[in-house]
C-alpha cells in the first residue's frame, strides 16, 4: 500500500543555531526560535540557562537522543541545536489593540493540541481566506510552524499574525478582558454552529483530533457548539471543521 504520510524535511543548516552558547546568545539578543532540541542526557549550568531563557521566550524544548541531533548532519553541536523560526510571533495584546484601532471586529483562532502540520497548514489557509486576524498557539503541545507547515498553508502562515502564548487558560482570560467571547467546538454540544452570534468579537477554539479541547479550557469558554451533520460519523477532520466554522463567521458578518 502506498504511504501517504507527508515527509518531514531536514532543516537547512542556515536555519540552525548550533551549540549551547550560540543558542543562549540567540535568545539573549531576541532572535526568534521555533524549537530547541536538547540532548536528553546532558546537564549543567548552561543547560539550566537554556531552559530558563526558553521558558521566558516561550520556545519549546524537545529532549532528544543524540542520534536526533546527529541526523542534522552537523558537528560540534554540544547536545544542543535550535531552529530559527520562519514565523515572526507577535504579542497578543498588541494584535488586539491594533485590530480595534483599525475599527475591525476581532476574530481569533485558538489551536489546542493540534499537532499535525498538514492540519495546521490547512487551517491557516482557511483562516487567511475567511478573515481571521490571528492564530493563537500554546508554546507546547502544538505542531511546529516550520517550512513544511508553511508549504502546506500555501504561504498563509507567513501572512497571518501568529501569537505564541504560555497558557491558553490565561489567554482566554486576556481575551475576556478585551471583550472577546470564546467559543469551543465540541461534537456533543447541543447548540448548533449557526445559532451562535458570530458578528461580535470572538475567538474559536479547535481541539486536536485525538483528545479534542482540553476539558479545563472548555469549561471557561463562553459557549460550546457543534457542527450539524447528516451523516452518521464521529467527527470532521479538524482542518475541515475549521473551514466550515470560519465560513459561517464570514457569512454572518457579510450578510
Amino acid at each position: 500500500m502506498k504511504n501517504f504520510r507527508q515527509q518531514q524535511h531536514r532543516p537547512k543548516k542556515s536555519t540552525l543555531v548550533i551549540g549551547r552558547q550560540a543558542v543562549i546568545e540567540a535568545m539573549q539578543t531576541g532572535k526568534q526560535l521555533e524549537r530547541i532540541y536538547l540532548q536528553s542526557t546532558i546537564h549543567g549550568e548552561t543547560v539550566d540557562q537554556i531552559r530558563t531563557l526558553a521558558e521566558k521566550n516561550l520556545v519549546p524544548i524537545n529532549k532528544v537522543p543524540v542520534e536526533k541531533l546527529n541526523s542534522f548532519n552537523i558537528s560540534n553541536h554540544e547536545g544542543c541545536v535550535a531552529v530559527i523560526s520562519k514565523i515572526q510571533y507577535q504579542d497578543l495584546q498588541d494584535v488586539i489593540s491594533f485590530i480595534v484601532e483599525q475599527g475591525e471586529v476581532p476574530l481569533f483562532l485558538i489551536l489546542d493540541g493540534v499537532t499535525d502540520i498538514r492540519n495546521i497548514g490547512a487551517i491557516a489557509r482557511s483562516a487567511f481566506c475567511f478573515g481571521v486576524n490571528a492564530i493563537i498557539i500554546p508554546d507546547k503541545g502544538v505542531g511546529a510552524m516550520n517550512e513544511d507547515a508553511i508549504l502546506t498553508s500555501a504561504g498563509a502562515l507567513e501572512k497571518l499574525a501568529i501569537c505564541r502564548v504560555s497558557s491558553l487558560m490565561k489567554t482566554v482570560d486576556e481575551l475576556h478582558l478585551n471583550g472577546i467571547k470564546v467559543f469551543a467546538s465540541e461534537m456533543t454540544a447541543t447548540k448548533k454552529l449557526y445559532e451562535l452570534e458570530l458578528k461580535e468579537p470572538c475567538a474559536i477554539v479547535l481541539g486536536g483530533e485525538e483528545h479534542g479541547v482540553y476539558p479545563a479550557l472548555m469549561k471557561i469558554c463562553d459557549e460550546q457548539f457543534q457542527i450539524p451533520m447528516t451523516g452518521d460519523f464521529e467527527s470532521l477532520n479538524v482542518s475541515v471543521a475549521g473551514g466550515v466554522i470560519l465560513y459561517e463567521v464570514m457569512k454572518q458578518r457579510t450578510a
